[in-house]
């Protein structure tokens, strides 16, 4: 349930309302009460404060299309992502930073199809300890300068916390990763940012898991939220992941945030890249995220 309260309410009694359904305390321009699903009865002596509520019947609060009908607008340095409207949104770029010659030949090389939206991760969050882990610090430089030279907007990894503020400063996007996603303390750290945030899909995570992820980014202030589906892992192994189109159709029409699909990793092999991407676009999904490598060197990964 959520509970849109009067801005005029008494600060210690606003607290008590709180802490009596053990909810959270959305304070924006406005007073909302973000309380478990179980709880509905409101006592008659606050009832004057209350301006709406919002009855729901899942883990899904915010992000309901039943809390708000419409699509969430995210406004870009390029454009825009979601609403109504269906635009075409392109997030391109390397896997990772790699070398100063691979993100500046990447980043011309995108830039030169009209796409705007530039993604390369720093820390990356391996399987082995042994595989590339990313350039990390050394490799900040490198995207200021892509990003002023080529004015594109920048979307990159955030690991762990402890490198969160380096990618908040340089980013116009954080992503949190597959792995990440149940880091609280990161979806913690999104929800404070003003920053948009795109959160990806664990590998292993069904929808209502994907969605609890959401509402802690959601109640923590930040409704710029954008999802990202990028596979499941299911019994297959001619594929990296298994693309679950029935989990975007149920987000597009359950959910008010928008969507974006992540072909490359569900795939996991260039081949079937532009197929998918063209099946997504026409299953009607035009937010498409792909990781490219450099037109001339080989990933490291």
């Amino acid at each position: 349930m959520i509970l849109h309260v009067k801005k005029d309410i008494d600060k210690n009694l606003l607290n008590n309302v709180v802490n009596y359904y053990n909810g959270v305390l959305l304070e924006k321009d406005e007073y909302f009460i973000i309380i478990s699903s179980k709880n509905s009865n409101i006592k008659n002596e606050w009832q004057q404060y209350i301006i709406e509520k919002f009855e729901l019947n899942s883990e899904c609060q915010l992000s309901s299309r039943e809390y708000k009908k419409e699509t969430k607008r995210i406004d870009l340095p390029c454009g825009y992502i979601g609403g109504d409207e269906k635009n075409t949104i392109i997030i391109a770029g390397p896997c990772a930073v790699e070398s100063e010659q691979q993100i500046f030949e990447s980043a011309k090389f995108i830039k030169s199809l009209g796409i705007n939206a530039f993604r390369a991760g720093l820390y990356k969050s391996r399987s082995s300890p042994y595989t590339f882990q990313g350039l990390g610090d050394k490799g900040l430089n490198l995207l200021y300068k892509i990003k002023n030279e080529f004015n594109l907007i920048i979307v990159s990894e955030v690991r762990d916390i402890t490198n969160f503020d380096k990618i908040a400063n340089l980013a116009d996007i954080l992503q949190v990763g597959a792995k990440a996603m149940y880091d609280q303390a990161i979806l913690r750290a999104c929800g404070e940012s003003s920053k948009p945030v795109l959160l990806k899909r664990h590998f292993g995570a069904n929808i209502s898991d994907f969605i609890q992820a959401t509402e802690f980014i959601l109640s923590a202030g930040n409704e710029k939220v954008i999802l990202c589906e990028r596979g499941i892992r299911t019994f297959e192994t001619k594929t990296r992941f298994t693309l679950d189109l029935t989990g975007v159709a149920y987000m597009k029409k359950y959910l008010n945030l928008p969507v974006v699909v992540d072909p490359s990793h569900a795939m996991g092999y260039s081949y079937g890249v532009p197929a998918l991407t063209k099946s997504m676009y026409g299953y009607g999904n035009r937010r498409i995220i792909d990781r490219s490598a450099s037109i001339t060197s080989k990933s490291i990964e």
